[in-house]
């Protein structure tokens, strides 16, 4: 049996931000701790206005040798793409 703690992985949602970001791992005993550490680790300058935190084990990930297969449904829904229309110059870049 390891006595190592588990190790979490940390998400950062920064003042300008919509999404939350991967800035890196730690080890904690629970949720609870994990997330103290990551404040105290990660937002130090008072960068972040929201922390995740997730065990590493239970991140399900794809392998870069599965991204053919995986993502090549999505090369046949040619409607998902604004192709088959023009953009007004007025709106600018989208």
């Amino acid at each position: 049996m390891s006595h190592e703690w588990p190790l979490w992985e940390v998400f950062i949602r920064g003042q300008h931000g919509l999404s939350h970001r991967h800035v890196g791992s730690l080890h904690a005993p629970d949720a609870e701790l994990a997330m103290r550490s990551a404040r105290d680790v990660y937002t130090r300058r008072n960068e972040g206005v929201s922390i995740w935190v997730v065990p590493s084990a239970q991140i399900t990930a794809s392998s870069p040798d599965d991204a053919g297969p995986l993502f090549e449904p999505s090369q046949s829904k040619v409607y998902r793409h604004p192709s088959f229309f023009d953009i007004p110059d007025e709106v600018g870049a989208m």
